[in-house]
């Protein structure tokens, strides 16, 4: 569960959910986001690798990983 309600938008640097530059799954808006956090979605590799390391470097990392925020369950 996520901690907080996700704005669909990548919590690193704001793109937003369905930017022809988000990363999805298999390339496919369908299949949901590539990356995500259990803060919200992350539009790409670099911003997952900086999310990643500023979490690590403010010592809160991220213990397990996190549920597919678009599944319903």
């Amino acid at each position: 569960m996520l901690q907080r309600p996700q704005a669909r938008a990548c919590i690193e640097c704001g793109r937003p959910y369905g930017h022809p530059d988000f990363a999805y799954h298999a390339g496919r808006v369908e299949n949901g986001p590539a990356y995500w956090s259990d803060r919200g979605l992350l539009c790409c590799h670099t911003c997952s690798t900086a999310h990643f390391e500023r979490r690590v470097k403010e010592g809160d990392p991220m213990q397990e990983p996190a549920p597919n925020p678009l599944e319903r369950g």
